[in-house]
């Protein structure tokens, strides 16, 4: 089936990430960071992103981001984007400055995979107001994908986008974002959405999930993904493909977090205490569950 045999070789080739049971490692994905518009799927639930991203911050979390971090289909310059963001890209550069960021394209940043982008437009941002340069991600590498290596066991966990078996996401992905950029956006002010996007598609979200699931039964390797924008967390007994879901949701930002040997889904949302106060809480949907169970898939499937 399609994009199988590149999910393989990407896996083969990725870069590899040491991690140890004191580890902590936060993986988020599809924020699809927009300019401030009436488009800005992102914009309603800046701060709720923030807020967490701060206390990852705080508490020495690394954070991953599993693609689709900017909304570059919409939208032509990441420049507009920081802008509008500007705080988040500032606490974004606190985690890279303290050598605890990565960054994974996806398709609606895929523009990220080339070299020169990512150098005039991701190093440096230039703030119009104080007309200078501030330094952002100087000498970054963004990944097609990342591999979490178990310093210990040599026990691998693969983190990619997920767009890689989807033909007109991976490989038409030039024709897919003019016609986002000016097709359907415009509708989309009129209430009319994209049928064709992943994520407001339920036929599409269980295709790419069940293409993804496969690949993962077949070569015998836990997978963490995105794209979807559907939260996944399998049972211990479960084949290892989890989807750490999207920052996206109509009211809440959903990530997987990897802390001292366990894997859990956990929810950020406003929250309101007993006489009115809101505020931002975190909710774990599932999990913790130890990491060794979903290793052990791969010595239960040899034996199938």
């Amino acid at each position: 089936m399609y994009g199988y045999k590149h999910l393989s070789n990407i896996f083969k080739s990725a870069k590899r990430i040491s991690f140890n049971n004191f580890s902590k490692i936060v993986i988020m994905s599809d924020c699809h960071r927009g300019d401030g518009n009436w488009a800005d799927t992102f914009y309603k639930n800046q701060n709720i992103y923030y807020t967490a991203l701060r206390n990852y911050y705080d508490d020495n979390y690394i954070y991953i981001e599993l693609g689709d971090g900017d909304e570059l289909w919409e939208n032509n310059n990441l420049s507009d984007i920081i802008y509008a963001h500007k705080d988040i890209f500032w606490m974004l550069s606190q985690f890279y400055k303290e050598g605890r960021l990565y960054f994974i394209y996806g398709n609606h940043d895929i523009v990220k995979k080339d070299e020169n982008f990512v150098k005039n437009n991701m190093n440096y941002y230039f703030y119009q107001r104080t007309k200078e340069y501030i330094t952002l991600f100087k000498d970054i590498e963004v990944n097609e994908a990342l591999v979490l290596r178990h310093e210990n066991t040599g026990n691998e966990i693969f983190l990619v986008h997920g767009h890689q078996v989807d033909f007109m996401d991976d490989k038409m992905w030039k024709l897919r974002r003019f016609l986002v950029r000016y097709l359907w956006k415009p509708l989309e002010m009129w209430g009319i959405n994209d049928p064709t996007r992943t994520a407001k598609n339920y036929e599409k979200k269980e295709f790419i999930g069940k293409k993804l699931t496969k690949w993962v039964k077949e070569e015998k390797q836990m997978m963490i993904s995105g794209h979807t924008h559907r939260s996944i967390f399998p049972e211990v007994d479960d084949i290892p493909y989890f989807n750490d879901g999207s920052c996206v949701h109509p009211r809440c930002i959903t990530a997987i977090e990897i802390k001292h040997g366990d894997i859990m889904l956990v929810k950020w949302e406003v929250k309101t205490k007993r006489d009115g106060t809101l505020f931002i809480g975190k909710e774990v949907l599932a999990g913790p569950k130890n990491l060794n169970y979903y290793f052990n898939f791969n010595v239960k499937a040899d034996n199938v």
